[in-house]
């Protein structure tokens, strides 16, 4: 019994293990506090809880009861429940009985209403039937009789309209044809009944008889041969040019193209090739002769031709065709005579030709079937097009810098640019030969100005001041540019561009860099004796103010001409058809200007940095083991601060409008001094504690002049940039730090090589030799100490960047903050 009540408890654990998610569920369903309702309930734990001790069992029968009280309540909750599920199976499916009983009914009652519904229609369908009927009826009766009602109209008309054609009653014909036409559109589907087809054919009988009767009436009245117009306008032709209308169009255009050949044939025959006023000098001739014309029509033919024919502007546009034509046989013909003066002459009258056409007509017929329209210039957002109708007006802007000022709105783009000048494209190898060779004309003169009038005065108030021939050269550009512009818009603008970059690069070798002064060295020492003694330009050999100007001024040049260069090539792109734009690049003349740029500062930079050399080298002269106090900055340091003061104001003013290159100069300098001066410093040795204090003082000077570089001898007081002020920091941070560990006692020697690898963070061997050098240590003491060294310097990683890993670690602001806090106390406690 025993065994089997063991087993039925183990089937009664495995059926009563829930999963997580359902025993989560019931806590949530039922929150409960019990114990005894905790899926992981311990039985053994339980009765521990509920007797700790062994004085908590006196309590054992009353704990049993409450046991006992709790599962007879939970065996009545589970009858209560069991019987209440009794009878769920049974009303259940009554529910289910009820529910298809009353589906059921539904199912019926909708049947009986989908019933009623198809009587109804039938019966509305019954009603109607013969109202349709009616309506059918109705409506087939008036379509026969509108139809009748055209039938009639169409006969009487086609009867109508070939009597008045044989009366030439062109006025009446007009409306009637149209009238006509539009009837005849109703019976387009009914063409399959011969009577109807019968008539369809006498309209278009009609229509052709009536176009062939106006074209002959036209010739009549405007023979093809001879001067003589025996019928000239009337009120006939007027009508038929309406009736010409609604015919085909190729009978206005056979009109059209008739009347204006007849109107040019004296054009032709007083401008032949072999006439002396064809030739482009006469060619104002040309244009005084059709602007006669134009006026002449306007008087006789104005009101004999409908105005949506534009008879006016055909006219012109052919007269521009025709002479286009005959400007390109004349100029094949006799190419050799083509002057530059003669074909600017000729391009300038022409252009102003076709800007009276824009201004005289709308182009609207460039754009129909009648004449082809040329292609015009892509639109330019150029300023330099806009309100310029000559070349001379262009060039007298540019002389006034008008080209600058603020311009007005651009006018509509010209449609008739083009249809005449557009013969001249092929003959601008001309003009483009001519402005090559003006240029190279125009350099010689400036490279034999410069040598007149010498390098430019010095002017410390305004800044350096640009080249004036650079202006002219740019001026004359744009001048060449507008020019070209207005003549081409293809391969000669890409010819001009490259007799451009051409120029720029001789303008940037003659005039700029041939111009720089060149320096010069001085192979003379200098002793503390002549040091002290030691004059404005005495000793070293330097550039004289003037040539210090002249450097200035051609740095400013090269950077006005670098960025005028770039607008230049963003205009000529804007000038040129799209599909060339890439062939515009003047990267290589801005590179140049760039170059020269760069040799400016550099000279200037040279100058300086060779004045100072014979100062450091007589810092490198004296006997530092010597000295025995300390005093006030050595003379050396005063000689170096001396040509700061004479060079650095003189360029800072000079380059006051470019105040980045003259930054440019300053980082230059300090990047080319504080590395000499330290190469220096290390060869002052030996040096004796007193010499070092004194090395430390002169360090802090130079850095204390250095940091106040760019703004030094100026009357405004500016913040040295950031990018400066941190070279200089950490090179003389660095030579202070050198000074230190010379001037610290070398022994213990593993306190000093470690005050060593803490001060410089670009510890290595061979900075630390020099150092010992410095102190004047023998090579016995060295070794033991670069051995030392050697040993505690830290293993750099493995590698291509391990052994450079030291000398790339740099202090943080907060370290050299606190080095030159050191400093400063250190040197006034020695003063």
């Amino acid at each position: 019994m025993e065994e089997e009540e063991l087993e039925f408890v183990e089937e009664l654990e495995a059926v009563l293990q829930l999963t997580p998610e359902v025993q989560l569920a019931i806590e949530q369903v039922f929150p409960s506090q019990d114990p005894l309702d905790r899926a992981d309930f311990n039985a053994v734990e339980y009765i521990n809880t509920l007797f700790p001790t062994e004085q908590s069992l006196a309590n054992i029968d009353e704990v049993v009861n409450k046991i006992r009280l709790k599962i007879r309540r939970l065996d009545d909750n589970i009858r209560t429940v069991v019987r209440g599920q009794t009878n769920v199976g049974q009303d259940g499916r009554q529910a289910l009985e009820e529910a298809q009983k009353a589906i059921q009914q539904l199912f019926g009652k909708i049947k009986d209403i989908k019933d009623k519904a198809e009587k109804s229609e039938q019966m509305v369908k019954e009603i109607t039937r013969d109202i349709k009927q009616l309506d059918h009826a109705k409506r087939h009766l008036t379509t026969s009789i509108t139809t009748l009602n055209h039938l009639h109209m169409l006969a009487g008309g086609v009867d109508s309209l070939e009597a008045m054609t044989r009366r030439r009653q062109y006025g009446e014909v007009a409306n009637l044809l149209q009238g006509v036409m539009n009837v005849l559109e109703h019976f387009h589907k009914y063409m399959g009944i011969p009577q109807i087809r019968q008539l369809s054919e006498r309209v278009k009988a009609a229509q052709t008889e009536l176009g062939q009767q106006i074209l002959v009436d036209f010739e009549e009245a405007f023979p093809s041969q001879g001067t003589k117009r025996p019928g000239g306008p009337s009120n006939v032709l007027r009508d038929a040019c309406l009736v010409a209308n609604i015919l085909d169009p190729r009978i206005k255009q056979e009109i059209i193209k008739k009347f204006i050949k007849q109107h040019l044939s004296e054009y032709l025959v007083l401008f032949q090739e072999n006439q002396d006023v064809a030739w482009l000098d006469k060619i104002d001739r040309r244009y005084a002769w059709v602007k006669r014309q134009l006026v002449d029509y306007e008087e006789k033919y104005g009101r004999m031709f409908p105005r949506e024919w534009y008879m006016t502007e055909r006219i012109a546009v052919e007269f521009c065709h025709v002479t286009r034509a005959e400007l390109a046989k004349i100029m094949r013909a006799r190419a050799k005579e083509i002057e530059v003066k003669l074909l600017l002459f000729a391009i300038q009258r022409t252009t102003n030709f076709e800007g009276f056409l824009a201004k005289r007509f709308s182009g609207c017929t460039l754009a129909d079937g009648t004449l082809k329209k040329l292609e015009s210039p892509l639109p330019s957002t150029n300023p330099f097009l806009e309100d310029e109708p000559t070349p001379e007006m262009e060039e007298l802007a540019l002389e006034k810098g008008e080209l600058d000022q603020p311009k007005k709105p651009k006018a509509p783009d010209n449609p008739f640019h083009g249809i005449v000048s557009k013969c001249f494209e092929p003959h601008l190898y001309v003009y483009i030969e001519s402005q090559d060779k003006n240029l190279g004309e125009l350099i010689d003169r400036f490279v034999a100005d410069f040598k007149a009038q010498g390098p430019p005065k010095p002017n410390t108030d305004e800044g350096g001041a640009v080249l004036p021939s650079c202006a002219d050269l740019f001026v004359y550009y744009k001048k060449c540019m507008v020019q070209c512009s207005q003549l081409s818009t293809g391969e000669p603008m890409i010819a001009l561009t490259t007799i451009f970059q051409k120029y720029l690069r001789e303008y940037a070798w003659k005039i700029l860099s041939g111009n720089l002064p060149k320096t010069t060295t001085s192979s003379g020492g200098l002793t503390i004796s002549s040091l002290l003694k030691e004059k404005e330009g005495s000793e070293v050999a330097k550039f004289t103010l003037e040539e210090l100007c002249l450097i200035c001024s051609i740095l400013s040049t090269a950077e006005y001409c670098l960025a005028t260069t770039q607008q230049l090539e963003e205009k000529l792109k804007e000038k040129v058809d799209v599909s060339l734009t890439e062939r515009i690049n003047l990267m290589g003349e801005m590179d140049t200007f760039s170059t020269v740029i760069s040799s400016s500062i550099q000279l200037l930079v040279q100058d300086l940095d060779a004045a100072c050399d014979p100062a450091l080298t007589a810092m490198s002269k004296m006997q530092w083991q010597n000295v025995e106090h300390v005093g006030d900055q050595s003379p050396y340091v005063t000689s170096v601060i001396l040509h700061i003061k004479q060079n650095v104001p003189i360029i800072r003013d000079n380059l006051a409008s470019t105040r980045k290159y003259f930054t440019q100069f300053c980082i230059k300098f300090a990047n080319s001094f504080i590395p000499k001066f330290i190469t220096h410093l290390f060869k002052c040795k030996p040096i004796s504690m007193v010499g070092a204090e004194q090395l430390l003082l002169d360090t802090h000077s130079l850095k204390m002049v250095l940091l106040d570089l760019p703004s030094i001898g100026s009357q405004v007081v500016r913040k040295a940039p950031a990018s400066y002020t941190k070279i200089v920091v950490k090179g003389m941070t660095r030579a202070e730090m050198i000074l230190k560990v010379v001037m610290a006692p070398h022994e213990p020697l593993v306190v000093f090589v470690d005050n060593y690898i803490k001060l410089l963070t670009d510890c290595n061997t061979e900075t630390f030799q020099k150092i010992l050098d410095m102190k004047g240590l023998k090579r016995s003491e060295q070794s033991s100490m670069l051995e030392l060294l050697r040993q505690r310097l830290p293993t750099p990683p493995s590698g291509p960047e391990g052994s450079s890993s030291l000398s790339l670690m740099a202090p943080t602001p907060e370290q050299e903050s606190s080095r030159i806090r050191k400093l400063e106390k250190l040197i006034k406690k020695r003063l």
